[in-house]
């Protein structure tokens, strides 16, 4: 009785682990959600990140134009470093956090 017993309990244990191996890689394929207005779950579509957190300005760009961009219309407070919002040029690092509104859309 007590091989039978270990069997079983060994072959449940596979089945857990097998089970939360699947759980794991399905976590990892999920888009992610966030909370509405009224409490219930609703996906994010987004489709690719249009920029990294960290940007360097390139050539001709403005803050407007990477503002629209990245989905950012924070940029100025997100930076304290820069002082005038005129002053932007070619290599200045700035941080991103793109805005999700409450369409879900960035």
């Amino acid at each position: 009785m007590g091989s039978t017993s270990s069997a079983m309990a060994e072959k449940v244990s596979w089945y857990c682990a097998l089970f939360m191996a699947v759980m794991l890689v399905m976590s990892c394929c999920q888009e992610p959600n966030e909370r509405g207005e009224e409490g219930m779950m609703r996906v994010v579509h987004q489709s690719k990140k249009p920029c990294d957190e960290i940007y360097v300005v390139r050539e001709g760009e403005t803050l407007h134009t990477i503002s629209e961009k990245c989905g950012d219309p924070f940029i100025v407070e997100h930076n304290p470093h820069i002082h005038d919002p005129d002053d932007v040029f070619p290599g200045l690092v700035i941080k991103i956090t793109p805005f999700l509104s409450t369409t879900g859309r960035p």
